[in-house]
């Protein structure tokens, strides 16, 4: 075969692969803008304000990013992580000694069928036991809130990671598309800087 078209074939393939990464970066790379703008839009839909500095607790401010993106919007998936971690997450274990919603959820229907037994026996404690349900009540309905909220921001930061590792993906096919596309280019400035009459992969006959 010709040293010039055996050049030509590889670079044409070059030129093939080349495209096929190219097409397969902006797919990802569309990937990557759709949850970076999936990600902003659904947050900033919330209106979720970070504390200003002046108004942070010392416990909040132990927290560099809540210090950081004091008074700023969150609109990020990495602000949600901060958010939800260091500020919700913090005030979340204050409500009930660091218990969970399921936690105490289940202590405040314990409180309830309590303080209904001793309403409905008459018992001298059954307005403190009747107030006692009704403040674990509360901090099951704030933990349940508190907690859904947490867990769709953390949601988002975890949708916002796929995103940044899609658009990295596209980078490195961008990079490896350039490389193909280069080679290949060299490879036909060397197909017709050749003298036409070379040849490669000569078969040879042995004689008898």
């Amino acid at each position: 075969m010709k040293r010039r078209t055996l050049d030509i074939i590889f670079s044409a393939v070059g030129l093939v692969v080349a495209a096929l990464l190219l097409v397969l970066g902006l797919v990802l790379q569309s990937q990557a803008d759709f949850a970076k703008s999936y990600v902003t839009d659904q947050l900033t839909a919330q209106k979720i304000v970070f504390t200003p500095a002046d108004k942070l607790t010392d416990e909040e401010k132990s927290a560099t990013c809540i210090v950081t993106n004091a008074s700023q919007p969150l609109t990020t998936g990495k602000q949600a992580e901060c958010y939800a971690n260091n500020y919700i997450g913090l005030h979340l274990t204050e409500t009930n000694d660091g218990k969970t919603y399921s936690q105490t959820s289940t202590e405040s229907r314990a409180a309830a069928a309590a303080a209904k037994a001793a309403t409905d026996s008459g018992a001298a404690d059954a307005a403190d036991l009747t107030a006692q349900a009704k403040v674990v009540s509360g901090k099951v309905e704030t933990l349940f809130k508190g907690e859904t909220l947490r867990g769709l921001l953390l949601t988002s930061y975890g949708f916002s990671i796929f995103g940044e590792r899609a658009q990295q993906a596209a980078y490195v096919m961008y990079g490896f598309a350039l490389v193909m596309l280069i080679a290949s280019i060299v490879g036909f400035f060397h197909a017709f800087t050749t003298s036409k009459d070379d040849v490669v992969l000569v078969e040879t006959h042995s004689t008898t």
